[in-house]
């Protein structure tokens, strides 16, 4: 068949499970709602969970879509065929509706008859059971795929895989938990109770063993697998049958049987036109062109280079879009990394004439039709990029220069922690960029002592600063305690009117006011100080509850606790809670020494006095209260 587009692929998807009585549903944000568990929606599964676990969905029982996802630990891996950071996942439920045999014959209809995927080349995986927790092996999902290879005419011989044994023409094989279960965290002895999970059956892409061969040449003399990661198949699709519940007594089935399907776009689309790696689709092929590089000439470490800027400036363009700010905190230190990342490389390969403002509209372009939202909010996407790389940029030159003197001096082939940690400090450089920049060069650097050079700079920076009160406060009297919890109310309201790109950068408070350092990118409307304002008043009037408690590290991070940036905390931390007896709303939860009011209601009339530049990426607040 003729070469198929992203759009006609992502359309198709959608129009033939809405032949089959699906609502197609929009994607959700790649900031994850109501889900502390982790920073990105990784998954299509992710915004499902109510509704696996039984909740009823608005748009009923049969849902598809095409779900914007991330996945920072793949990082790492961006640069081969088949890896990126941000990736589009054709998804379709069951909730209690359809089960195994209808989603077999389904999916095996869309990628044979509708994509016109060659089922030669097509691979199976299926559960092997763990009967110590009393979950059976899936016979009833490798019977069906068998049946239906049958029917075209290809022996589906189902084998229980051990990996040394190579594939003796087998095509549909058992694999254990680590490959065949599924949930949000993986095994079944990561689960804890209540989460749902359930045996799946993946669908792999032969891409030929030439393939597996050249991209990794470790794998050469050993048997290939369809699991074994060597570049030669790639999964394309995975049916999950969410059937049982983590107890706290073991596993049990769930109310309902629900099917959760999850396909990569763009692995599918390559594989549907023949190409052998995800950057040769047509989502690629106009950024290729604004970069202005030709593969075939380029070497293999110059391809992955161009690949990696790619993937990040993509993923960076939708996590801006989604209201991301870079920063040295959580999602912002993540996207941060990406374009900074994405920066280097381009250095690297000598890239001109502003490729990355150029870069940034063409993925706005690509994907104008699928995701308007990009178009509404180019404006702001530009600026933020711009603006990341316009800081970066002012030492990156520099520090480049200095890397490459330092390098080109080593005659052990070992760069120390403390020549890392003083790139880091001086020229911004992370400890990721530095270990990669140093493994390009053939030399080898160790992490631990980074990590030790920038543990002895934290403490001679506390050193410094003892003798001060915690929190910035100049004294702990009356005033100076309600200006405090004040101040917490406040970083609460900036967070919800600005974005969670915004963390505290440092604070003082004396008698006559408080000073707030934040992380933000532009002055402030005047609408949103005055949101700001209204906000913090508004909770003050509620006389809401303030509660110390002491506890350790871990479990205040899993309480979504929140601090100063880029401060280090001790094992056991103190954390004060600003929450609604009565509703048990929580409006701040922030790690600090303290002291504050028993109840906001006696601090008084907040009032916001200037809002100021204070450094690159950082504004400052001003703030008053009255009586």
């Amino acid at each position: 068949m003729p070469n198929i587009s992203a759009q006609e692929l992502r359309t198709k998807y959608l129009e033939f499970f809405k032949s089959k009585g699906h609502t197609i549903i929009p994607s959700s944000s790649l900031v994850p709602e109501n889900d502390a568990t982790t920073l990105f929606t990784g998954s299509g599964m992710q915004p499902m969970v109510p509704y696996l676990l039984g909740e009823s969905h608005p748009k009923g029982n049969r849902l598809t879509d095409s779900q914007k996802c991330f996945r920072s630990q793949d990082i790492e891996e961006v640069g081969d065929n088949r890896h990126t950071t941000f990736f589009e996942m054709l998804g379709n439920w069951s909730l209690g509706d359809y089960f195994k045999q209808e989603q077999i014959q389904w999916m095996f209809e869309f990628l044979t008859e509708q994509v016109g995927l060659d089922p030669k080349f097509l691979y199976i995986t299926v559960f092997r059971g763990k009967e110590d927790l009393g979950i059976s092996r899936d016979e009833e999902s490798a019977k069906i795929w068998q049946g239906l290879f049958e029917q075209k005419g290809i022996a589906g011989k189902i084998l229980d895989f051990p990996e040394k044994e190579g594939m003796r023409d087998g095509r549909i094989f058992y694999y254990g938990e680590e490959k065949n279960w599924w949930s949000r965290v993986g095994v079944t002895g990561n689960m804890p109770a209540g989460e749902p999970g359930g045996p799946d059956s993946e669908m792999f892409w032969d891409y030929g063993e030439h393939l597996g061969i050249h991209e990794k040449s470790d794998f050469k003399n050993q048997p290939c697998h369809v699991n074994c990661d060597c570049g030669r198949f790639v999964e394309i699709g995975n049916n999950v049958f969410m059937e049982y519940v983590k107890t706290q007594s073991g596993f049990e089935k769930l109310k309902q049987h629900n099917v959760d399907f999850g396909g990569g776009l763009e692995r599918m689309l390559a594989a549907a036109n023949g190409q052998q790696s995800v950057f040769d689709t047509d989502l690629f092929k106009n950024m290729w062109e604004v970069l202005a590089l030709d593969q075939e000439i380029m070497t293999n470490q110059e391809v992955r280079k161009a690949r990696i800027i790619l993937d990040h400036v993509r993923a960076s363009v939708f996590m801006v879009s989604d209201g991301m700010q870079p920063s040295n905190k959580d999602r912002g230190y993540v996207l941060r990394r990406l374009l900074r990342r994405s920066m280097v490389m381009g250095r690297l390969l000598n890239l001109k004439f502003h490729w990355l403002k150029a870069l940034i509209g063409q993925v706005v372009s690509t994907y104008a039709e699928s995701y308007p939202e990009l178009v509404d909010k180019s404006q702001n996407i530009f600026e933020v990029i711009e603006g990341e790389q316009a800081k970066f940029e002012k030492t990156l030159e520099k520090g480049l220069k200095q890397f490459e003197l330092r390098i080109r001096n080593q005659e052990l082939g070992e760069v120390t922690g403390k020549e890392a940690f003083d790139l880091y400090q001086t020229y911004g450089f992370p400890w990721e960029l530095t270990k990669e920049l140093v493994e390009n060069f053939g030399h080898k650097i160790k992490q631990k002592d980074f990590e030790a050079e920038f543990k002895k700079h934290q403490e001679l920076s506390r050193t410094a600063s003892a003798g001060q009160f915690k929190g910035g406060l100049a004294s702990h009297s009356d005033k100076i305690v309600r200006l405090h919890t004040a101040t917490h109310l406040m970083n609460a309201a900036l967070r919800q009117v600005l974005g969670e790109g915004v963390w505290q950068k440092g604070s003082n408070i004396t008698e006559e006011r408080t000073r707030f350092d934040f992380t933000f990118e532009r002055k402030m409307t005047l609408e949103e100080v005055g949101h700001v304002e209204s906000l913090v008043n508004g909770w003050i009037g509620r006389d809401l509850t303030v509660k110390k408690e002491i506890m350790p590290y871990e479990e205040a991070r899993k309480l979504n606790a929140i601090g100063v940036f880029g401060e280090k905390y001790a094992d056991t931390v103190s954390i004060y809670t600003v929450f609604d007896p009565k509703s048990n709303e929580i409006i701040s939860r922030e790690f600090c020494g303290g002291p504050h009011v028993e109840h906001t209601g006696i601090i008084g009339k907040f009032k916001i006095a200037k809002e100021e530049a204070s450094s690159a990426g950082v504004r400052r607040i001003k703030a008053v209260i009255e009586y």
